[in-house]
């Protein structure tokens, strides 16, 4: 349920109460469950929840029990560590085989540092419990999706990333790791960096010098279904039109305006390279909104889905 000072309570509760989730499968909140009963009663809410699995209520593992000083839109080292909890307890309950996949509400980055955890978000968290080396985050919006091959870097150092070792080993990656999803060999695009990607080196040499050497190695000595790069401000739409399984944005904001844009509300982040499925909302905690009854939880139902849909993805 991501940070208990977040909306991350209120859209898990909003989310089990959907069809559009109980329809694909049976869900299991991780959090605490006094927690998620005070957002429910904020909702008005008749839905039930039990930590022993009794058939009429939703089945809930408390994580942590210490919830005295949690306040919505309150971040502290308490809401950072219980986040934490619920965390470390969804990757031992997929250890023991007892989930299939992984859907998370947002968390606070802030929080957890105050909380004594050195990572930076969810990806670097599960990363670390699974033993993963190479993880990477994509984003999954209807028929667009998206890998990106820098996230929260500064526009400049951004920049400075776009190289061909890079590239080289991202597009392999984001290949293997989206076949795994798709069960076939996807079909990627390259985003150029510069202005209708550079126009022949008018623009700028990144397309030249970088990403074509890239792209050629990418497709000629590993066989990986890639070309470009494309002018970014049509590649997205062309992905989301189907042309492409998949495009390779160059920077963090390059790829989130895209994907945004054209599937707010819909959109997944999804991790690839980690052992297990995870997905997540593609929002924050929205303190200023938490315990008022408003938040959206379209994106949460959305990660749901998605992660059911790429457990049955994976066992077929």
């Amino acid at each position: 349920m991501g940070d208990p000072a977040g909306i991350g309570p209120e859209i898990c509760v909003k989310a089990v109460s959907s069809s559009e989730v109980s329809d694909v499968c049976t869900p299991l909140l991780i959090g605490n469950i006094e927690i998620l009963r005070t957002a429910a009663n904020g909702l008005e809410s008749d839905i039930k929840f039990s930590t022993d699995n009794s058939s009429n209520a939703f089945h809930v593992v408390n994580a942590h029990d210490d919830v005295s000083n949690l306040l919505p839109g309150v971040e502290s080292g308490n809401t950072g560590r219980a986040a934490a909890k619920s965390i470390e307890t969804a990757v031992d309950l997929w250890k023991s085989h007892k989930i299939d996949a992984i859907a998370t509400a947002p968390i606070s980055k802030n929080a957890l540092a105050m909380a004594g955890y050195e990572f930076p978000g969810h990806t670097e968290f599960l990363a670390h419990l699974t033993g993963s080396k190479r993880v990477g985050m994509s984003f999954f919006g209807g028929d667009l999706r998206v890998v990106l091959l820098s996230t929260h870097l500064s526009l400049k150092d951004a920049i400075e990333k776009v190289k061909t070792s890079a590239l080289v080993e991202l597009i392999p990656f984001a290949s293997r790791e989206l076949e795994k999803f798709l069960g076939r060999k996807p079909k990627l695009a390259v985003a150029g960096l510069n202005p209708h990607a550079s126009e022949n080196g008018m623009f700028g040499n990144e397309e030249r010098d970088e990403i074509i050497p890239a792209i050629e190695e990418c497709s000629q000595k590993h066989s990986i279904d890639v070309s470009g790069p494309y002018s970014a401000d049509t590649v997205f739409l062309r992905g989301h039109r189907g042309e492409f399984d998949a495009v390779i944005a160059l920077y963090h904001d390059q790829a989130t305006i895209a994907v945004k844009s054209l599937a707010f509300g819909s959109a997944v982040n999804v991790t690839l390279g980690l052992p297990l499925i995870r997905t997540s909302v593609d929002h924050g905690t929205a303190f200023d909104i938490a315990g008022k009854g408003v938040a959206d939880a379209s994106s949460m139902i959305a990660a749901i889905r998605l992660a059911a849909e790429l457990v049955k993805t994976k066992e077929r």
